[in-house]
């Protein structure tokens, strides 16, 4: 009775956004050495929840934890562990612990955890591999990192032609424990040459004795193994498939890429477009992990960067207030951040669109009049709004005699050409990133904001001339 009210509140805590009360009944059990019992709690906790746990233990209480988890479960839960907790995990384990894991791992997933470890663990690992396995993660470990080769595994279900249903499914009984997906399975020839494809729902629901030729699908979608890893991913949401095969240069099946592999590559690049359009380096460190020292270094150079870019404003600023009344200079603040603001809408927008695969270079004149209208649209609006705020508030209000129609018009004039442009701006520029070769996420708001900065004023100062005659 004791044991089933714990698991059924161990079941509600880690259902919680905070994982404290999971942690609180997890140490203590450790503390009173109740094994058997801490055993069957980790049972009934799913593998990412108990990772998270992993986080919020001392660091003495994980490998006692750690070692009570059966073989399955120790390996699903690695996986999930973050990268600090798996390098203390590491460090605790006999190398007869860490090859048992190791053996246990995904080729992908340990691809993964050499990439994350220094050095010396990363000597440790691959001397406590299995050698074939070491063969076959040297060789993912040397593709580009942004590649297809980098994220997929070398341990799915293939068929050679030429058998039938029954040979194919007693095949898949064989070799499917030590395989990441079985619901897809490939067909190649005698030489890996990729010819069809088959899935488990197919192989059940057909005669024994059908010929496999019978029933695969020959128009086999796949990539290869140099393609983008993030166009994989999106061609494998765009279709929905559950798993993408990759073939070499010659078209011989060498891996699969899973959907939960695409997914991470999804993330991670989502995770690093953000920090670019944030002015921040990016890293994978959790915030409340990282130091305030990498919080510092990752932030400092861009913003050094966006200060010293900031001096062209201030040297037009400084080149046109003489020429123009004082009053005109108090809405510069407004005209600048009002511009900004138009040309990061543009930017975050088609930068997006990029990433989607919605928009590329060729769609340069479709975004280019679209944003055209956009800024239009907006520029008028808010320049009426401007209009109407400086006589209303500024003169009427406020009192302020300086502020003429003529000065009202010049504002409100000058915001609608900045608004209009900067959109243009911040809708071309992505796109010319992205054919030049740079990620489109760096020509996102920061720079675009700095780059509008300047033009607003130079537009404002000239319109403003303009319009009152100076």
């Amino acid at each position: 009775m004791e044991e089933m009210i714990i698991n059924q509140s161990l079941r509600q805590a880690v259902a919680q956004p905070s994982y404290a009360e999971a942690v609180s009944v997890i140490e203590e059990q450790i503390r009173n050495k109740s094994y058997r019992k801490l055993r069957e709690i980790a049972e009934v906790i799913p593998a990412p929840d108990l990772a998270a746990i992993f986080g919020e233990l001392e660091d003495r209480d994980e490998p006692i934890l750690f070692r009570l988890l059966s073989k399955e479960q120790a390996a699903e839960v690695f996986v999930e562990l973050e990268a600090e907790t798996r390098e203390r995990l590491i460090a605790s384990f006999t190398d007869r612990e860490l090859s048992e894991i190791l053996s246990e791992l995904y080729i992908d997933d340990t691809v993964d955890l050499i990439e994350e470890m220094p050095a010396v663990v990363v000597k440790r690992i691959l001397r406590s591999s299995d050698p074939a396995d070491r063969r076959v993660i040297n060789q993912i470990l040397n593709y580009p990192k942004q590649s297809a080769g980098s994220v997929m595994t070398t341990e799915y279900v293939r068929f050679i032609e030429g058998i039938d249903v029954e040979a194919a499914l007693t095949h898949i009984r064989r070799v499917a424990i030590d395989k990441e997906t079985i619901y897809t399975c490939y067909v190649t020839d005698k030489d890996r040459h990729l010819t069809g494809v088959v899935t488990a729902r197919e192989l059940l629901t057909s005669e024994l004795d059908t010929p496999l030729t019978d029933i695969m699908e020959r128009n086999v979608l796949c990539v290869n193994t140099h393609d983008d890893r993030e166009e994989v991913a999106r061609v494998l949401n765009k279709y929905g498939l559950l798993a993408m095969p990759v073939v070499d240069s010659e078209g011989r099946l060498v891996g699969i890429i899973t959907l939960d592999d695409a997914i991470d590559v999804i993330s991670e690049e989502s995770e690093e477009d953000f920090a670019k359009m944030a002015a921040i380096t990016p890293t994978e460190t959790p915030y409340l992990k990282a130091s305030a020292l990498s919080l510092f270094l990752s932030r400092v150079p861009w913003l050094l960067l966006l200060m010293l870019s900031s001096t062209v404003s201030g040297a037009i600023l400084s080149g046109f207030e003489a020429a123009l009344p004082a009053v005109l200079v108090l809405f510069v603040p407004m005209i600048m951040g009002t511009g900004g603001n138009s040309g990061g809408q543009s930017s975050v927008t088609v930068t997006r669109s990029i990433s989607l695969a919605e928009v590329s270079f060729s769609d340069l004149p479709r975004v280019f009049w679209k944003e055209l209208r956009v800024g239009i649209l907006c520029g008028v609006s808010l320049g009426v709004v401007t209009f109407a705020k400086v006589m209303l508030v500024d003169r009427l209000m406020l009192g302020d005699d300086a502020i003429t129609l003529t000065v009202a018009v010049a504002i409100a004039l000058s915001l609608t050409v900045t608004i209009i442009v900067a959109k243009m701006i911040g809708a071309i520029l992505p796109l010319l990133a992205k054919k030049i070769g740079l990620d489109p996420a760096v020509m996102a708001s920061p720079l675009i904001t700095t780059l509008v900065d300047a033009v607003s004023l130079v537009l404002y100062f000239l319109v403003s001339r303009s319009v009152l005659g100076l």
